[in-house]
C-alpha cells in the first residue's frame, strides 16, 4: 500500500524571470525540525538574497502545512508553493526559494506564477518516489540455488543487494509487503527448503 509520495532526493534548480534569479531548494523531510534545519542552511548560504521563501507539507495526509512570504506581498509566494505541492500530492517535503531581485517588479500574479514555477522546477530536479509498506529480508543460500534464484528475482523486479560470498551466499532484499509471500515461496521451491531466512523486518520503502 502506498503511504504517500515525496521528493526522491534533495535538489535545487534556478530560473530567471524578469531579471530576478529564483533559486529553489528542496529536501524530503520527516518533521518540522528537519524542515527548519534545512531552511536555516539555505538562509545561511544566501544571506545577501532579497527573500528566502520557505514552505513545508508534512504528514501522510498532508495535515501539517506552513509557509511564509518572507517579505514578499502577502499570499504571493509561500502559499502558491504550498498549493502546488498539495496539487501534486507530495508531502513530507520542504522547499525554500531564494530570490535575488533583478530590478523589475512582477506584480502579485507574476510573483505567484514565478514562485510556483520555482517550486515545480525543484520537484522536477528531485523527482518523486512512492513510500510504501515493505519488508527487508536477509537470506543465505548455497551457490547453485543462488544462481537459479537470480533470474527469478530479475523477472519479478526484486532487488538483491549487500551480497556476501562465503561458504554460502548471503544477501538482502527489500520488497513490497504484497510481494513477500511470492518471494518466500520461490526461495523455498528453488532451494528445496534449504535456504536460511536470517531476518525479516517490516519497514517503509521508496519506489519510483
Amino acid at each position: 500500500m502506498i503511504r504517500y509520495v515525496t521528493a526522491a532526493k534533495e535538489a535545487s534548480a534556478e530560473t530567471v524571470i524578469q531579471k530576478s534569479r529564483f533559486i529553489s531548494h528542496i529536501r524530503p523531510v520527516a518533521d518540522k525540525a528537519g524542515a527548519d534545519g534545512f531552511f536555516a542552511e539555505v538562509r545561511e548560504m544566501h544571506k545577501a538574497a532579497n527573500h528566502n521563501v520557505p514552505a513545508f507539507v508534512l504528514g501522510e495526509k498532508m495535515e501539517h502545512q506552513w509557509a511564509s512570504d518572507d517579505g514578499e506581498p502577502q499570499g504571493t509566494s509561500g502559499t502558491p508553493m504550498l498549493r502546488f505541492f498539495v496539487s501534486e500530492g507530495v508531502t513530507n517535503v520542504a522547499v525554500i526559494v531564494t530570490r535575488y531581485f533583478g530590478g523589475l517588479k512582477l506584480g502579485t500574479g507574476g510573483l505567484a506564477r514565478a514562485y510556483t514555477s520555482a517550486a515545480k522546477a525543484a520537484l522536477e530536479a528531485a523527482g518523486k518516489v512512492r513510500i510504501m509498506d515493505g519488508v527487508s529480508l536477509e537470506i543465505m543460500m548455497e551457490y547453485p540455488v543462488f544462481e537459479r534464484f537470480k533470474p527469478f528475482a530479475a523477472r519479478q523486479g526484486l532487488n538483491i543487494s549487500d551480497i556476501e560470498y562465503g561458504e554460502a551466499v548471503r544477501f538482502a532484499m527489500v520488497l513490497r509487503s504484497e510481494d513477500k509471500e511470492t518471494a518466500l515461496s520461490a526461495i523455498r521451491e528453488l532451494s528445496s527448503n534449504r535456504a536460511d531466512l536470517l531476518s525479516v523486518e517490516d519497514r517503509l520503502i521508496a519506489l519510483p
